[in-house]
């Protein structure tokens, strides 16, 4: 059994899907390059995914892509292209990261421009049942028709409202009844894209687009949902509500969350522009050594990024292939228990531990023991 910490319920607790497991993680917003913090999230889902699938489950994982929004309509402006030309080509450039780290392909990476018939549908159903109001030529969801508000993030009003402010969330919008009610379509500013809607024409807000993208990839219930932690809240707070209101049952039987990655004790962020590039640091290193390097860290830990962790990860493998070599060169299975796979299998069911799932590797290579299996879950081939 593999047990997980679920955010919600602030505790590891067993994770146990059927026999075909749903997945939604969200994606990027494909305005400038991938960097670590993208890494380690998309890194922690595909480790799950291969324990899982190692366990005989069959996986339907979603990973979507946010190609209208805020961040990539300015950025668009800013280049003088069109905002879809500039999500085509950062997603083959963050396809091509992704896959030089050795990530499994995915079910689906569904568009937010692909799903506005189903938004369309998500806002009209909450405006008929009164959780939503139109104002000023938007339409928001009011948060306090919906009794669970705050069941993913467990925060008090006041740190909602903070982050709400921090993360784009505009608590102090005139239009709004209450400060943490949140925006499901929004009128456009001119040169933006547009739709036409019964409630006025415009875009959809960032929230919606991942509930309905989720619905109508998995349905409505997902088996578990996640991302970096810094979408706790706002983002997936809004995303549970807007979607149980919809459909009156479970949008999320888990969530998952991964820690923030720093560079000199601040996040990595594209607004702050302290960011260490995926494709930078393939170029100059072996991407098996990348992605270990990210493996040292546990998932739920917030860590800073530092060139040694690029050196240890290298020796690191090192000493794995020098194992597995001194095996083949006719020292015969010396693992005949399956010692490697066994670890790791371990480690990974105890809430992903992949760190102390490297520590046992070393010390089985540091005995002359084969750990090529046990890397091979991990997604590291030798």
């Amino acid at each position: 059994m593999i047990c997980l910490y679920d955010t919600a319920r602030r505790a590891v607790v067993p994770f146990e899907p059927g026999p075909v497991v749903s997945l939604y993680v969200c994606g990027i917003t494909p305005y400038d390059a991938a960097h670590l913090g993208h890494a380690a999230v998309y890194l922690t889902f595909d480790v799950l995914q291969r324990r899982l699938a190692d366990l005989g489950h069959e996986l339907r994982c979603v990973r979507n892509v946010t190609d209208v929004d805020d961040d990539i309509l300015r950025k668009a402006r800013q280049l003088g292209v069109h905002y879809l030309d500039l999500a085509a080509q950062e997603m083959a450039r963050f396809d091509g990261d992704m896959a030089a780290l050795g990530l499994l392909p995915v079910f689906s990476e569904p568009r937010a421009t692909s799903a506005i018939p189903e938004i369309l549908s998500i806002v009209g159903t909450l405006l008929d049942a009164g959780h939503a109001y139109c104002s000023n030529g938007g339409v928001y969801f009011d948060v306090t028709t919906f009794a669970r508000f705050g069941q993913v993030s467990h925060l008090p009003a006041d740190t909602m409202s903070q982050l709400a402010a921090e993360r784009g969330g505009n608590p102090g919008d005139p239009a709004k009844r209450h400060p943490l009610d949140f925006v499901l379509w929004q009128p456009s500013a001119p040169g933006e894209p547009s739709w036409e809607s019964r409630w006025g024409p415009g875009r959809p807000g960032w929230h919606v687009e991942c509930s309905a993208l989720a619905m109508r990839e998995l349905g409505p219930t997902v088996d578990l949902h996640g991302g970096g932690s810094d979408l706790v809240f706002p983002h997936h707070e809004c995303e549970a509500a807007q979607s149980e209101a919809v459909t009156g049952t479970t949008f999320a039987r888990h969530w998952l969350h991964v820690g923030m990655v720093g560079l000199d004790g601040t996040k990595m962020s594209k607004s702050l522009g302290n960011l260490v590039f995926v494709g930078d640091l393939l170029e100059r290193h072996e991407p098996a050594a990348v992605r270990l390097a990210l493996l040292a860290h546990h998932y739920r830990s917030d860590w800073d990024w530092t060139e040694a962790d690029l050196s240890e990860a290298t020796s690191r493998l090192q000493r794995w292939r020098s194992a597995a070599a001194q095996s083949l060169a006719g020292r015969g299975d010396s693992d005949p228990t399956g010692a490697a796979l066994h670890a790791v299998r371990r480690h990974l069911d105890d809430d992903l531990d992949c760190p102390a799932a490297l520590i046992t590797l070393d010390e089985l290579a540091g005995q002359g023991i084969p750990v090529t299996a046990g890397a091979a879950l991990l997604g590291i081939t030798l």
